[in-house]
């Protein structure tokens, strides 16, 4: 069984979408998630407290900061924006796939967890994650 996720960002941070593959998964099976692009991120991460999202975003941010930064000028792929390539490195660095066991419809999540997008890059974009439960 499969299908793809659209999920829209608006800019860089974690974009849950838990509910969605939530109501998609049903039976017993290993779920994979896929996103099909390299400057975004797939990460199962604590959906309660709203602040280890945006503590996230910052920390990323300082490890890889735009290219705009003079900490950055070493870097040449700078064509797509002062963004593209410190998302690039970001998504090197995070998953890009992720496997959940799903139980009678259930995925196994811990009881914090929830899926997100990791966007990386500044401007909104649709990221495509192809899901397929087996």
């Amino acid at each position: 069984m499969q299908t793809t996720f659209h999920i829209h960002t608006t800019g860089p941070g974690l974009y849950e979408f838990t509910s969605e593959v939530a109501a998609w998964v049903q039976g017993t099976g290993l779920l994979t998630l896929f996103i099909q692009h390299t400057s975004a991120s797939l990460l199962i991460q604590e959906n309660a407290d709203p602040e280890v999202r945006t503590d996230l975003t910052e920390y990323f941010h300082r490890l890889a900061p735009p290219t705009t930064d003079p900490t950055m000028s070493y870097l040449t792929h700078t064509y797509e924006g002062p963004d593209d390539m410190p998302a690039h490195i970001k998504a090197s660095m995070l998953p890009v796939s992720l496997s959940i066991p799903v139980v009678n419809g259930t995925m196994a999540l811990g009881t914090w967890q929830g899926i997100y997008v990791f966007e990386h890059r500044n401007a909104a974009h649709t990221r495509k994650v192809v899901a397929h439960l087996a």
